[in-house]
């Protein structure tokens, strides 16, 4: 059994200890820490979580095993960092950092200190996904030529001015931190590496906060071609769309926290001109961020790695480093290996 710590109880935060369960044979979230202790206190209470003063002292206390990071983007490389020097297994929200350097050193300083280090990819749980990857591998949809993705809504929209999700150095290139790298972690999930983008990002909706209109072009490695867009002063709406030589795959709606349902299109190469009707395929629920932090659990509790230097989750934010740098200087920008 591992006991954490949840540091920062916001919403995300609140979110992440409702869905392990009191009987959960693997994770037990026993403390908190957090900026606003007051909005915290009810939830805390109702959930049997006791208070500690600062992230510090979860580091110190010898009843924590791990902490769990619902923290704002800019504080993870180094609060990861800080963990791992104490002996703490961490989980991490999205993203690791926010360029490519932070997000190895946070990896790599896991590695070196013999910790467990989990980030918050809960769509990799996702049945219709792990499903994708499949008909990828035994070929069914033949060669991987393009991927397609959005991720949008309202976020810009949820938060007053002031907060930290419109500070642009919290939040650089708009819901590309919040949302999009969700969308990144799944395509290298299903097509490997990215080599190469090209990004534009502006803020059209309102005269203060983030960008909210964000697009980029992709190059994958393998040589297959993507396209991701995130709007973040819309209605709610996700989508992510696998073309291959011999069939296309689909997944989204607009709650994507729930159990995904998944379309799938083939190509009837014995009657060309026939347009084919997806089929679609269903799932048994389940709840993916339980299964990402008990699997976390687990990976800590026999001190396996998860997340490893010059893994995904560090290319992820190379990724994101190399779209800022092109929406900034309007250039097609190499992504660092």
């Amino acid at each position: 059994m591992i006991r954490a710590a949840i540091i920062g109880l916001g919403t995300w935060g609140q979110n992440l200890v409702r869905s392990v369960p009191p009987d959960s044979p693997h994770l037990r979230f026993t403390a908190f820490a957090t900026r606003t202790p007051d909005k915290a206190r009810d939830f805390a209470q109702a959930h049997g979580l006791r208070m500690l003063p600062s992230f510090e002292a979860a580091l110190a206390d010898p009843e924590i095993d791990a902490v769990v990071l619902a923290t704002p983007h800019s504080l993870h490389t180094e609060q990861i960092v800080a963990a791992a020097r104490a002996g703490k297994h961490v989980f991490s929200e999205k993203p690791l950092g926010l360029d490519a350097e932070s997000a190895e050193r946070a990896a790599r300083a896991c590695a070196e200190h013999g910790v467990t280090l989990g980030v918050g990819y809960n769509w990799r749980w996702q049945p219709a996904l792990r499903e994708i990857r499949r008909l990828v591998e035994d070929g069914t949809l033949g060669r991987v030529l393009h991927l397609e993705g959005n991720f949008c809504g309202p976020s810009a929209y949820r938060f007053p001015k002031g907060h930290w999700r419109h500070d642009r150095d919290e939040v650089p290139a708009g819901g590309m931190t919040g949302r999009g790298v969700h969308v990144i972690d799944a395509m290298l999930y299903l097509a490997g590496p990215i080599e190469q983008v090209t990004a534009q990002s502006f803020r059209l909706a309102q005269d203060f906060g983030v960008d909210d209109t964000t697009s980029m072009l992709l190059k994958f490695a393998s040589g297959a071609t993507g396209y991701l867009g995130t709007v973040i002063a819309t209605a709610e709406t996700w989508r992510l769309q696998v073309f291959g030589s011999n069939a296309w795959v689909e997944v989204g709606e607009v709650e994507h926290l729930t159990t995904w349902e998944l379309r799938l299109c083939r190509l009837d190469r014995e009657h060309i001109t026939v347009k084919q009707r997806p089929q679609v395929i269903t799932f048994p629920k389940t709840s993916t961020e339980r299964a990402e932090l008990e699997h976390f659990a687990q990976q800590a509790a026999a001190r396996q790695p998860i997340v490893q230097p010059g893994g995904d989750a560090v290319h992820n934010v190379a990724v994101l480093q190399a779209i800022l740098d092109s929406a900034r200087t309007q250039k097609t920008q190499g992504v660092a290996r």
